[in-house]
This record gives C-alpha cells, structure tokens and sequence, in this order.
C-alpha cells in the first residue's frame, strides 16, 4: 500500500463551504468507489479561524485543503480513477507520494469515520534548507527534533510524511508535510500549544527548547503552515 499526498485549491468562484461540502460528500464515496484505501481530509474551514495567528505563507495562494489518500498503487495508470475524482472536485491540485511515521498515535481522540475530529490539526509543509544534505536534514529532524517536538507541545498526534517524489507536472517543490492534532484551546492561547498553561517558566523553556531546535533544520521564511480540521473518511 503506498500514500498520496493531494494540496487542493478550490475553485474561486467557489465558496469555501461549498468546496468542503463537495469534498466530504461527494468526493469521499467517489474515491471509496475508484478503489482508495483510506480517505483523511484536512480542510482550513471557519472552525479554525482562530488559530490565524499559528499561519505562516509561502505558496501564495496557500492550498485550501489537504487531501491523504491511501491507494494499493500510485502508479500512474493505476491511479487514474483516483485522480479524476480528485480533479473533479479541485481542478488545481498537486500530488506527491509519501513515507508516513506516526511519531504520536492519536489515542487521546480517536477519529471517527465521517465526523471532525476534536481540537484542531496543525498542517507544516517542510523544505529541506540547501546546507544540509538528505541524510543530514532526515537525521536532525526525525531524530534530533522529533523528541523535542513531543516533549515541548501539547499534541495529541503527530505524523510526519516524507516526500518521496511529485506525482503531478508543476507541483510545488515540497519535502515533507507534518500533521499535529492540538487541543481547541491551543489555536488561541500558546501556553496550550506549548504544554504550559498556567506555568511561564515552562512556557518560556519549552518554547526556547523548540525554536532552537526548528532552525536546525528549517530556515525561516521556508515554511507553511495551515491550520485545520481533520476528518478521517473512511
């Protein structure tokens, strides 16, 4: 079984609740029926609006929804019908195919086919700083990082997708995107987010420990990052 990766724009003669709507009830059963594995949907929709704060932009205009497919094949003919379903419904989109570590299993709110699941899912979209070599970049963050990622933060789930390579002609150059699932509360108080609330002497720890440790292996200004709302499809 292999993982596909799909960044979605809507249409813009489209309202963003018209596009969510399609892609959870017509696009799910459609890919279900073209053979897909497993659907999760993350869609950047009102019930995150307040975690804008967490936001940080390099593609322009940034995707509207993130879209992780797992099918038996990505090779291309074989995926055909799954790309046409997708296509359908965002007609600008970009595919790449993926390595996925669970660093964080989500335990704590299990995902429940169809529905939201609780708090808010945190989308990273990674590019590997030019200094640092494959190996290198893969090496700071999975194990240098990923600790620090964990210990720091109050996240429930945490999922790592390395890209192995872009599926689509065009697709934005990309190396990994990263989902972590938060509480609601920490969309709008970091103190949440960073597993101190009520504590400024651990807040300011965790959040001189983390940033330390992102500009090993991420430089600024490289980084997109999407709040959103996670639905686990089938």
């Amino acid at each position: 079984m292999e993982k596909i990766l799909y960044l979605g724009w809507r249409d813009p003669a489209q309202s963003r609740s018209a596009f969510f709507t399609d892609l959870r009830e017509r696009l799910a059963p459609a890919l279900q029926a073209a053979g897909a594995r497993g659907l999760r949907l993350n869609l950047d929709d009102d019930a995150v609006r307040e975690a804008d704060g967490l936001r940080q932009r390099v593609l322009d205009p940034a995707p509207d929804a993130l879209l992780q497919v797992w099918v038996d094949s990505a090779i291309g003919f074989l995926r055909r019908d799954i790309d046409a379903a997708i296509a359908a419904s965002a007609p600008r989109h970009a595919a790449y195919l993926v390595t996925e570590s669970q660093a964080i299993v989500n335990r704590a709110h299990p995902p429940q086919p169809g529905l939201r699941t609780a708090g808010f899912a945190q989308l990273a979209i990674l590019r590997r700083p030019s200094r640092l070599s494959p190996a290198q970049w893969l090496d700071l963050w999975h194990n240098g990082h990923t600790p620090v990622g964990i210990e720091t933060q109050s996240n429930f789930e945490y999922v790592q997708n390395v890209v192995v390579r872009a599926l689509t002609p065009g697709a934005p150059a990309i190396d990994a995107v990263v989902e972590e699932c938060f509480p609601a509360a920490a969309m709008r108080d970091p103190y949440v987010f960073f597993d101190a609330a009520g504590d400024e002497a651990k807040f300011q720890h965790n959040l001189e420990r983390m940033m330390t440790s992102v500009h090993r292996f991420i430089d600024p200004g490289t980084i997109d990052v999407i709040p959103s709302s996670q639905y686990a499809m089938f």
